[in-house]
This record gives structure tokens, sequence and C-alpha cells, in this order.
């Protein structure tokens, strides 16, 4: 996950230490990524469809904060050189972890809900899915271009925090229609992302602009 200078900061102050002891057992950055990838699709798989959704949520949502220690370590390996195969590892198996969390959602309204609550939870998590797998690509291809397009109002850390939010609060006691109406919200605003990216891409490309 690619931080801002002050996410960066506040990251390496939480989990540096750990990053560390990590360097120092000889532990690769690339060992801790499969590591964290597959902890969340463990969890994903068997917490969300299981109704378990506050620990869910909860568990997740460490590994959500954790993610970027395996960034962290590069650094103390590598210094801040570029590591192409560790960012194009890193942005891969993202796309594991989100389709896990999201594929558990879409499990959860399965098993344990009906009605039109089953039909929109179902539609919405698959949305969410599908287009957030779109702000992804969106990125890269332009990224492939030559144009740098980070823009957007739902980047993945913001959609996961909407989603396992609206999952906690679910869990909590809160009608699953909180979770369905969080998802729809969700999935409109990647369907946005999406738009902003393509508008940033054509400015630079095609009408020789940048956002």
């Amino acid at each position: 996950m690619v931080l801002g200078n002050r996410g960066r900061g506040v990251s390496s102050a939480l989990f540096g230490p750990l990053a560390r002891l990590l360097v120092r057992l000889k532990v690769s950055p690339d060992v801790v990524t499969f590591a964290g990838t597959l902890a969340v699709i463990a969890a994903s798989l068997t917490l969300l469809p299981t109704a378990h959704l506050t620990v869910g949520a909860l568990v997740l949502g460490v590994f959500v904060l954790t993610d970027s220690i395996d960034g962290i370590m590069a650094r103390l390996v590598h210094g801040e050189e570029p590591r192409p195969y560790g960012e194009f590892l890193d942005s891969t198996l993202d796309r594991f972890s989100d389709g896990a969390i999201f594929a558990g959602l879409t499990l959860y309204f399965v098993g344990h809900t009906t009605g039109s609550t089953q039909t929109w939870g179902v539609a919405t998590a698959v949305a969410c899915l599908a287009l957030g797998g779109l702000v992804s690509y969106a990125r890269a291809k332009a990224q492939a271009l030559g144009v740098v397009a980070k823009v957007g109002i739902a980047e993945r850390a913001d959609r996961l925090i909407v989603a396992l939010a609206a999952t906690l609060l679910v869990g909590l006691g809160l009608p699953v229609l909180v979770l369905v109406v969080a998802l729809a919200l969700l999935a409109a605003a990647s369907l946005v992302t999406v738009g902003q990216r393509m508008v940033l891409v054509r400015r630079a490309l095609v009408d020789g602009r940048t956002a």
C-alpha cells in the first residue's frame, strides 16, 4: 500500500520495531507479504461467512493496519531505491486480499440473510469486488502508459476502512441494512474513482495536460 509522507511516518513509528526485529531475524519482506495475504484470506473466508462479523472485522482491521510492515522492512534492507518486484508482488497480492474480504461478505449474505437483503447484499458486495479491481487496474494501466493516476475518492485503504467499519457495526448489533448501504455507497464511489482516473489519463495522453 502506498502511503504519503505523513502516513509513512506514523506507520514507521508504530511498526518500525517489529520490522527491525524481522530484518534482524533475516525474514524477507516478500515472505511477510505472502504471510499477511494468507492470513487475510483465511480470516475472510472463515470468519465472515460464518457470521463472526465483529471478530472478523477486528482481525482484518489489524491486518490492514500492519499491511505496511513489509514496506518498512524493504526500506530498511534496500533503502529508498525502487524495488519493482516487491511493488508488483505487493500490489498483486493486495488483489487477493481484497477479493477474499468481499467474497467473505458475499458468502455471509448468501448464508445468513434472506429476501431483498440477501439480493442487494450479494449484489453490492460483488460490485465492490469488481469495481475495486477496476480502480486498481486503471491505476496500473495508466502507470504502464507513463501516467501517475492516484486520484480518486475511493483508494484501497478507503474501501477497506468503510467495508470493515460497516461490518463491525453490524456485528455489534446494527441492522444488516447498514452494511448493504455502506457497500452500495462504496461501489458507487469506486465507479466514480474509475471515471476520475479515466479523465486524468485522457488529459495527460490526449489533451497533453495533467491534473
